[in-house]
C-alpha cells in the first residue's frame, strides 16, 4: 500500500511540474505570455487601480479583456519601472498604476464605444468639452494602442505622507488639452507659465500641479521611458522589445 501511495504521489507531482496550472503548484508567477510579468510582483511597492476593470472610466463599464484587476508589462519595461519606483520612493512617493498592457480586445471595445454616439454617460467626468463625434478625428480613440505592445504604462504618484494621490491638476483619461504635459508650462525646462496658457474652456493648472507632473515625468525619463505629448500619465519604454507586435491575451 505504501508503494502504491508513493506511486500516486509521483504521478501527481509529475503532472504539476508539467503544467504549472493544475492548482498543485502556485501559478502566481505565470502570465499568458512568458515575455510578460505581473507588476504586483515585479514592482511590489506600486499601487494598482486598474480603471478598465472598474466602471470608473470613460466607457462607464468594465472593458473587454480585463478579467482581473491586475497589471502586466514586458519584463524589460517592468524592470525599468521598478527602478522608477525605487527612485520616487526615496522622495516619499509611490507609483499608482492605472493601466499597463492592454489587449487588442480592449482597444476594439474603445472603438465600438466611440462609434456609438448616443452613449455619453461618462461625458461629464472625462470629456465635457468635446462632442463625441470628434474622438477619432482628434485621435483620442484609435484602432491601435502602444499599450498593446506591452511596454507602455499609465500612472501617477501617491504621496506617502498625505496618503493621497498627488494633485496633477486633472484626472487620468481626461480628453482635452489640459492633459498635455506642456499645458501651462515647458516640460523640457520645468518652467511654469500658466498665466499665458488656458484651455478653450478657460481651465488652467497651478504651478504646484505642473511641478507634480514634472516630478513624475523626470523620474520616468531618467529610467528609460519616453513621454507622450498629449497625456501626462502615459509613458513607453524607449527600447521596447516588441515594437511591432500587438498582443491579444487577456489581463488576468
Amino acid at each position: 500500500m505504501k508503494n502504491v501511495r508513493l506511486g500516486i504521489l509521483a504521478v501527481i507531482l509529475s503532472v504539476c511540474g508539467a503544467t504549472l496550472l493544475s492548482g498543485c503548484a502556485s501559478s502566481k508567477h505565470l502570465t499568458p505570455d512568458t515575455r510578460f510579468v505581473m507588476l504586483a510582483e515585479a514592482v511590489p511597492d506600486a499601487i494598482l487601480e486598474i480603471r478598465y476593470y472598474s466602471t470608473y472610466n470613460f466607457v462607464g463599464s468594465r472593458v473587454d479583456g480585463y478579467e482581473q484587476p491586475t497589471a502586466m508589462l514586458t519584463k524589460e519595461a517592468a524592470e525599468a519601472l521598478r527602478a522608477v519606483s525605487d527612485d520616487v520612493m526615496s522622495h516619499g512617493y509611490r507609483l499608482k498604476i492605472y493601466d499597463a498592457y492592454r489587449p487588442q480586445k480592449a482597444v476594439d471595445h474603445f472603438v465600438r464605444w466611440a462609434a456609438d454616439l448616443g452613449e455619453t454617460k461618462m461625458k461629464t467626468y472625462f470629456y465635457p468639452d468635446l462632442d463625441k463625434s470628434v474622438l477619432f478625428e482628434q485621435e483620442y480613440i484609435m484602432e491601435k494602442s502602444g499599450h498593446t505592445r506591452g511596454s507602455t504604462v499609465d500612472l501617477t504618484l501617491f504621496d506617502m505622507n498625505t496618503e493621497k494621490e498627488v494633485d496633477m491638476g486633472g484626472t487620468f483619461d481626461w480628453f482635452g488639452p489640459e492633459s498635455h504635459p506642456d499645458f501651462c508650462g515647458n516640460p523640457d525646462t520645468g518652467e511654469y507659465n500658466g498665466d499665458n496658457h488656458k484651455s478653450p474652456a478657460g481651465r488652467s493648472i497651478t504651478e504646484r500641479q505642473f511641478k507634480n507632473r514634472m516630478i513624475l515625468r523626470q523620474a520616468m525619463l531618467r529610467h528609460g521611458f519616453k513621454a507622450l505629448d498629449t497625456e501626462w500619465w502615459h509613458f513607453t519604454l524607449k527600447d521596447e522589445p516588441y515594437p511591432d507586435t500587438y498582443f491579444t491575451f487577456p489581463v488576468k
